[in-house]
């Protein structure tokens, strides 16, 4: 018995565990462990650094730090409260980079990699920690990581998504470390019932509508799993999953505040000019059958799906010996309270288990609905993600030796082979975004705003403002010259900025300084396209299209014929830019930022936000008449 741990607590509860053998047991698969998945970490890291590069969507996050810098506050251009980045997260991230004396666009570069691949790191541990406790681990669903480009693609690309998946990955860490437990019945006096505090989880999963609005579904799911964790069995258990439901809603309800007060909406403008809001299942399952089929996702989510059902299974069921020998406890099988234990266990162990699979099917259930996006596979990334987090890694077993083969079979085949059916844009308005940009610019890591100088059109259009002696808007002229698209100088009345308006706001908004007001027709950046009805069957994401001579009227340009205007358009714009519902909407956004401002425009934000115009200047003109009267 010298090698062993006597614990008599009474007659009833006698402990006897061989401490030293179960140690030395667990060191080998441990050290096995360790190396299996720093070895699918550092295989990410390569690849992510391989295929590193800041994309033109990057550059409006930067455009947007650049003006806060400058005074001007959280706009992309100045004078205009309009709301670009859709994370709010990622531009605060982005801001704290630009203080430190490094080039912001590496810095967002290198960050958005390292947050992609600590993601990967939190999430295998995660899933280690939840169904391979002791056991030899390796990596499982990290393999889909690992093979698919697309994580390649958007491990950088200056975009939040190293950020979104950072943000999964540690929400449920803590999940999975809270629902490890201590139970009260085998503790010791003094011991904690369980590792840490809840409010930290719960603050953390309340920071997710921050890092992108549509992982409020994840984050709904993960609190509903707090909330079974903490067992509220009483009324102050009650009250306290109640403090922290509130603690997980109060960031973004803050937000939503200001959001609602400064920029006079209540979603981001990227979402009026995306319709958010509106159903289109067909292009949806368009564009996940262009995911799904490029990579042959359903062999990988079939043989997941079957080793998460048996892996959860296990779990529960052997849930009470691994609490009776980690804590010394042999307790009669009619103890009540060993079984409710029991029973809490259970349900916090399914909850932990399929939260970020309820998260991850309803954020891919919401890119479906609203039709998808037109960058191939980037919007369904975080899904996948979420969906992959429990069997991120598997441990080793007669029973996971078959789909673990069967995974690194098809993992070898996809990775090296597995490539969109397209080079550039498809048929169907889906692009394959850094093919399409290292091939426009010549550059395999386009990183840096000089890089996007050699983009055909934008630097053209920028250096002509330059040159210019008086306020003009420069827009492409209809048809085209003999090098292919050109642009036509429109001047405006004096005192009004310069503008520049071209669909890529990035590269526009980093080669033309923060006075230039950089706009496009799609809405994301100017006001009035993002409020006007769509184009029928247009591209998604790009479905709106705002005429030219919208942006010559609001700049107070005079109503003559050019190559990109006519004087008639331009003179209709003048007129429904009249409209009082127009003014308003206009004066949310430009108007003084005074208290009465403010309130005006947080009451007013959920008609705003519904508020549409027809993009025809003709017919916005008559429609605006039609209600007047």
């Amino acid at each position: 018995m010298s090698d062993t741990t006597v614990a008599p607590t009474s007659s009833a509860r006698v402990r006897v565990f061989p401490a030293d053998l179960a140690r030395r047991a667990r060191r080998r698969p441990v050290t096995i462990t360790a190396v299996a998945l720093t070895l699918a970490v550092v295989a990410y890291a390569a690849l992510v650094w391989q295929r590193r590069w800041v994309s033109d969507d990057g550059l409006i996050f930067l455009r947007t730090v650049r003006q806060i810098l400058d005074g001007h506050g959280p706009v992309f251009n100045v004078g205009e409260r309009v709301e670009t980045n859709t994370s709010t997260l990622w531009t605060v991230v982005l801001l704290g980079l630009a203080l430190l004396p490094v080039p912001p666009e590496p810095a967002a570069l290198v960050v958005g990699g390292l947050l992609s691949v600590v993601a990967l790191g939190l999430g295998m541990d995660a899933a280690r920690r939840l169904t391979g406790l002791g056991r030899v681990v390796v990596p499982a669903g990290a393999l889909v990581v690992l093979a698919m480009p697309p994580f390649w693609d958007f491990g950088t690309s200056g975009l939040e998504t190293g950020l979104t998946f950072s943000w999964l990955a540690f929400s449920w860490w803590l999940l999975v470390r809270r629902s490890q437990r201590e139970p009260r019945l085998f503790v010791t006096a003094g011991s904690r019932r369980r590792p840490g505090r809840a409010w930290p989880l719960a603050l953390v999963l309340g920071l997710g509508p921050l890092v992108r609005p549509d992982l409020a579904l994840v984050a709904a799911a993960g609190g509903a799993a707090l909330a079974v964790l903490e067992q509220p069995r009483d009324r102050r258990g009650v009250a306290r999953v109640v403090g922290l439901g509130a603690l997980c809603v109060a960031p973004a309800l803050a937000y939503e505040v200001f959001r609602a007060g400064y920029y006079g909406l209540l979603v981001p403008s990227t979402a009026l000019a995306k319709e958010a809001g509106v159903s289109r299942w067909g292009r949806g399952y368009s564009y996940l059958r262009d995911t799904v089929s490029t990579y042959w996702l359903l062999i990988p989510a079939a043989v997941l799906a079957a080793a998460a059902l048996l892996m959860v299974a296990q779990r529960v069921t052997r849930s009470d010996w691994w609490a009776r020998r980690r804590h010394g406890a042999v307790v009669p099988e009619s103890t009540p309270d060993l079984q409710r234990t029991r029973a809490w266990d259970r349900a916090g162990t399914v909850a932990v288990a399929v939260a970020p699979v309820l998260g991850g099917l309803g954020m891919l259930v919401y890119v479906t609905r609203v039709g998808g996006d037109f960058m191939h596979a980037r919007m369904l990334l975080p899904s996948i993600f979420a969906l992959l987090l429990p069997v991120l890694a598997l441990p080793v077993r007669r029973r996971t030796v078959l789909p673990l083969l069967v995974l690194l079979v098809w993992a070898g085949v996809v990775g090296t082979t597995a490539r969109p059916n397209y080079h550039g844009i498809s048929a169907s308005g889906i692009a394959d975004e850094r093919g399409f940009y290292t091939q426009l610019l010549g550059n395999p890591h386009p990183v840096t705003a000089d890089d996007y100088r050699a983009h055909p059109y934008v630097a053209g259009g920028a250096a002509l403002i330059a040159q210019s002696p008086r306020p003009v808007v420069a827009l492409l002229a209809r048809g085209t010259g003999p090098a292919g698209p050109e642009w036509d100088l429109v001047p405006l009345a004096p005192g009004q900025p310069s503008g520049l308006v071209f669909l890529n706001l990035g590269a526009a908004g980093a080669l033309t300084p923060l006075d230039v007001r950089v706009t496009d027709t799609v809405g994301l950046a100017d006001p009035l396209a993002a409020h006007t009805t769509n184009v029928p069957d247009g591209r998604t994401g790009h479905d709106k299209n705002l005429p030219a001579a919208w942006f010559v009227a609001a700049g107070g340009g005079a109503p003559v014929d050019t190559r990109a205007v006519t004087g008639a358009d331009v003179a209709a714009a003048e007129r429904a830019l009249q409209c009082p519902a127009i003014e308003e909407l206009r004066a949310s956004v430009s108007a003084p930022l005074t208290w009465t401002r403010f309130w005006d425009n947080l009451v007013g934000a959920p008609a705003r936000t519904d508020f549409r115009f027809p993009r025809d200047p003709v017919l916005a003109e008559v429609s605006c008449s039609s209600s007047v009267r």
